[in-house]
């Protein structure tokens, strides 16, 4: 992409659209959140901004969409751009990349919101300079992305690792977990509304109850343990609302450590893990900032 040329990124959501027009984290021209309702109400707001924003800043280069999923992020497939069956009612099918792109007319990337934030840490954040490392946001839903081998990771689809299984022990944790898929796998057991459905108040009214947040911890801890062991990333960086809380992403750490238990050796599991298991360094703009980095791919 020639240098300075704008580009558009839209951050799609489950409860908001993030949108941002500019060239990085240092130029933003214009922003806008968007609450998601329903697929046109919502994706014509999204296009109005856009195009506005065209009108007033200049032309934009490319549009980078990282949309929550499930996706088809394949190009060559056609149903590039949609999204899949989704609890999120009203959207399962659309094909948000289509009805954006009609509109604005120009090159458009589009990938998951975790492979958008994993790109926006790898261009401007925690990750820069890393080839091999997962994000993993925990918030409304748990979901999972990253890179190998300096690739934004896909296969027969995306990852999924929100829905890794963890082990519950059902004496210490009765809750069966909510996801209507799997029940207790680790979104089922760890999102926010697992949190607030197992102990009947939100996160955010739970922070000074210990037994909320060391239970979190192990199921997050287990689950980075075994992203560990299968990508052997240089970097794990825990996003999301949830992550907030005061401590948790030192707690998760501990058990991470403690699965590993001496295992694998490398100067990053050395000490307290604070090089190894990070907060997202672009904090919670990295998926709009990530849709930018997708958009600058396809300009």
């Amino acid at each position: 992409m020639r240098e300075g040329r704008l580009l558009a990124g839209v951050e799609a959501g489950g409860t908001k659209f993030v949108c941002a027009v500019g060239t990085g984290p240092d130029d933003l021209r214009a922003e806008a959140r968007i609450p998601t309702t329903t697929p046109g109400e919502t994706l014509q707001a999204v296009t109005d901004f856009l195009l506005d924003a065209d009108r007033r800043h200049g032309p934009i280069a490319a549009l980078g969409v990282a949309c929550f999923g499930p996706v088809d992020p394949d190009p060559a497939s056609p149903g590039y751009g949609r999204i899949a069956a989704t609890p999120k009612a009203g959207w399962s099918g659309t094909d948000v990349l289509g009805l954006l792109r009609g509109r604005l007319d120009v090159p458009a990337a589009f990938d998951t919101d975790v492979n958008g934030a994993a790109l926006g840490e790898q261009t401007w954040g925690a990750a820069m300079g890393l080839h091999t490392f997962a994000y993993l946001t925990v918030g409304t839903g748990i979901g999972g992305g990253g890179m190998a081998g300096g690739r934004l990771l896909h296969g027969l689809v995306h990852p999924e690792m929100g829905h890794l299984p963890v082990r519950r022990d059902p004496v210490r944790d009765p809750f069966p977990g909510c996801c209507p898929f799997h029940g207790d796998c680790l979104e089922g057991l760890a999102s926010g509304p697992a949190i607030e459905a197992r102990w009947g108040r939100p996160a955010r009214e739970l922070a000074d109850r210990p037994e909320v947040w060391d239970l979190e911890a192990g199921y997050l801890g287990d689950a980075v343990a075994t992203i560990a062991l299968v990508l052997s990333p240089q970097l794990v960086v825990l996003g999301g609302g949830v992550m907030d809380q005061p401590g948790l992403v030192d707690a998760v750490r501990v058990r991470v450590a403690a699965r590993l238990a001496g295992y694998v050796r490398h100067p990053r599991l050395a000490g307290d893990l604070s090089g190894f298991v990070v907060r997202p360094a672009l904090g919670p703009r990295a998926g709009v900032l990530g849709a930018l980095a997708l958009a600058a791919t396809a300009a």
